[in-house]
């Protein structure tokens, strides 16, 4: 064994500290492995998910308790302890939290980086407007079109979609299946390209919604993280076919843009923790 394959957390490749859990990080050459320490009253979807931007951790986690005791919760609604001494293979899917008054520590060689961006590419923090759409009843129109002629339906919409939002100047995230999130650094451009992605999806027999929200949110190469971006998911599903929806903020932004909107009023935004004023732009967007 060489050198370079012996390595100490005491002098680690990479520290993250995020809320009340420090990792740090060894690169072992294929391999990244990981000590966490999470101080008492650590909470994943509390400390971690507003960085993150998902209501779960969506990361495999594989390692060994090496002191505290941790309790997780899953999406599907099972709870199981992590205790000293025991090794775990934490699914995709859940949330964690400090039991008791002791810090936790664990080692972990499957998701060691993956659980979030590194503190550098967390310290590239942007204001964006973000851009959610979908398609109205997708589940239903594939099960009636067949999954053959539903690929192909899909496969133009993604390319409408992608060429519209370039044309609008923004930047596409990624495809949802049945929508898309992409990024835009003005927030009338959003809407603008909100509206033509409607049409263009009319064009196709398919009704979309769609919603957009103006918050920061952290840059980590390809990908985005923040709370934002699960604000921005939450005001979507209130939206109705054919309807694009913004945030307050985002409507102050633009107020002198020609832009014209209908009111919605307050919402309870699920998993948000906070109330958000909502509006729905009108139909012709430079009325």
């Amino acid at each position: 064994m060489t050198d370079r394959n012996v390595r100490r957390f005491s002098s680690p490749d990479d520290v993250i500290e995020v809320g009340r859990v420090r990792s740090e990080i060894v690169d072992l050459g294929s391999i990244a492995m990981a000590r966490n320490v999470h101080q008492p009253g650590f909470r994943w979807s509390i400390d971690v998910a507003p960085s993150v931007g998902t209501e779960w951790c969506e990361t495999r986690h594989v390692g060994y308790v090496i002191r505290g005791q941790m309790r997780v919760a899953t999406s599907d609604g099972i709870e199981y302890d992590l205790r000293s001494g025991d090794v775990f293979d934490m699914s995709p899917g859940h949330d964690s939290w400090v039991v008791g008054d002791e810090v936790v520590e664990t080692v972990e060689w499957i998701g060691a980086r993956s659980w979030i961006a590194s503190q550098h590419a967390l310290l590239e923090r942007v204001l964006a407007s973000i851009l959610f759409t979908d398609i109205v009843d997708s589940t239903a129109t594939a099960r009636q079109m067949g999954d053959r002629a539903w690929g192909d339906l899909i496969e133009a919409h993604d390319q409408l979609m992608m060429d519209t939002i370039s044309r609008y100047r923004g930047r596409l995230v990624k495809l949802t299946g049945d929508g898309v999130l992409a990024v835009f650094d003005g927030a009338a451009r959003a809407i603008r390209c909100a509206h033509s992605l409607g049409e263009a999806a009319a064009g196709l027999g398919l009704s979309i919604r769609a919603a957009v929200h103006t918050g920061e949110i952290d840059l980590a190469g390809d990908e985005i993280h923040g709370v934002a971006i699960h604000e921005a998911a939450r005001v979507l599903e209130l939206a109705t076919g054919d309807e694009v929806l913004v945030s307050d903020v985002t409507r102050d932004l633009v107020r002198d843009t020609g832009l014209a909107f209908e009111d919605r009023g307050e919402h309870d935004l699920r998993g948000a923790g906070r109330r958000m004023h909502v509006l729905a732009v009108h139909r012709d967007p430079s009325a």
